[in-house]
């Protein structure tokens, strides 16, 4: 089979592609044929040994995928070949096979496109755990996203929709606001060239938003943070801007807030049943087209370091995947 090799750490010009063996299951485990992989910001950090993930030399990037089961292992109860899954593996997801547990499979009906469901678990089940669990966003409330047009971010935008709230999407430009409005947003913010805090005061009437989606960090979190609702839920789902920043406590005390972290690869881990009822939940979402799966761009395994690159220079909007 054919794979994505980072064999030493540096920028995805650095990568290469090899042939490997084929791969066998172990307990517990099945062998996935990929029909696609998702890309993900931390795929960019992974390979230049800047996450908190740090899989020995050499391995093979990319954490989550869809295909049909090409062999299963001793114990595994709940698939069978043939079927299509998509699936959280870490790395390994760019090549033509990977080794996935059963527990990190999601069984997808026939009638979802494999392409949109490679983007499915990691953005998905990341902001469905934050909005729904961590958030605990309600019917009837507000929800400031930040970094909308990303892939959790404009996952949150189409949860938040699902569970009936009010969704505010915030992003750099207009084209990556017009993507959002696709997707259900209510309202918008360029905070390349608006206020942050004005726009939000306007758009909720001074109250601020109940709960703020936060994946970026850096700069607009702590006016983002300074504009949150009187027991709002602050989520702090991850660092796409590089800066981890300091927001100011006593206005957590002053308001009754909440400032939320969001460690989904915890969660799959501790909380797995309640991981899966998530992702039953959304099935029934898309089978019931309140939440429509989004792809952005299409690369070859080829063009994975390409990919990487446009990742990790905010070129593309939405999730992109590879299909081998």
């Amino acid at each position: 089979m054919r794979a994505i090799r980072c064999n030493r750490y540096g920028p995805p010009e650095t990568l290469t592609v090899e042939n490997l063996p084929d791969l066998h299951p172990e307990a517990g485990e099945v062998v996935i044929d990929v029909k696609a992989a998702s890309v993900n910001f931390p795929d960019v950090l992974i390979i230049q040994n800047k996450y908190q993930f740090k899989p020995p030399l050499p391995f093979t990037p990319g954490a989550e995928l869809a295909g049909i089961v090409r062999e299963v292992g001793a114990g595994v109860t709940r698939l069978r070949p043939g079927m299509r899954v998509a699936a959280y593996t870490a790395q390994g997801a760019f090549a033509e096979q990977a080794r996935a547990s059963e527990a990190s499979c999601v069984a997808l009906p026939d009638d979802v496109d494999l392409a949109s469901a490679a983007a499915f678990t990691l953005a998905y089940g990341t902001s469905h755990h934050a909005v729904t669990d961590r958030g605990a966003l309600k019917a009837g409330e507000t929800m400031l996203v930040l970094g909308a047009a990303g892939g959790v971010g404009l996952a949150a935008v189409q949860i938040g929709k699902a569970l009936g709230a009010r969704v505010i999407a915030a992003a750099s430009s207009a084209e990556k606001l017009a993507l959002t409005v696709e997707h259900g947003a209510d309202a918008t913010i360029d905070y390349s060239r608006e206020d942050l805090r004005e726009r939000i005061r306007a758009l909720t009437d001074g109250h601020g938003p109940d709960v703020i989606f936060d994946p970026v960090g850096g700069e607009y979190a702590e006016p983002a943070f300074r504009s949150i609702g009187w027991r709002g839920r602050y989520l702090v789902v991850g660092f796409a801007n590089g800066e981890i920043p300091k927001l100011p406590f006593n206005l957590a005390l002053l308001k009754g807030a909440s400032i939320v972290g969001v460690f989904w690869g915890g969660h799959m881990q501790r909380e797995a049943d309640l991981a899966a009822a998530g992702f039953e939940q959304m099935i029934g979402w898309i089978r019931e087209g309140r939440m429509r799966l989004h792809v952005s761009k299409r690369y070859t395994l080829d063009e994975v370091p390409q990919a990487l690159d446009d990742m990790a220079h905010r070129r593309v909007t939405g999730k992109v995947v590879i299909e081998p």
